[in-house]
């Protein structure tokens, strides 16, 4: 499979202290592992462990992005109630 076939998808992460954290990827699971072993982003890299716990497909970049920006937005109850439909 090409690259350019892998969709990109929204994830939501849950932080050691309960924070939740959201981005964009195409491999979710590779990228989770990055979020724990501290290379991923600055906000996880002390917030370790962090665990998967939502996955939406996106389709592609732009979408994915766009997506992003707006559950970013989103309050915490927000985004729990995203998580638990």
């Amino acid at each position: 499979m090409r690259n350019l076939e892998i969709p990109w998808c929204l994830y939501i992460i849950r932080c050691r202290g309960g924070e939740l954290y959201v981005g964009i990827a195409r491999d979710v699971e590779a990228r989770v592992i990055r979020h724990n072993r501290g290379l991923a982003c600055r906000y996880t890299k002390y917030r370790r462990p962090v665990s998967l716990i939502y996955k939406e497909k996106c389709g592609d970049y732009k979408d994915a992005r766009k997506r992003e920006i707006e559950v970013k937005k989103f309050n915490r109850k927000k985004k729990l109630a995203l998580i638990l439909r």
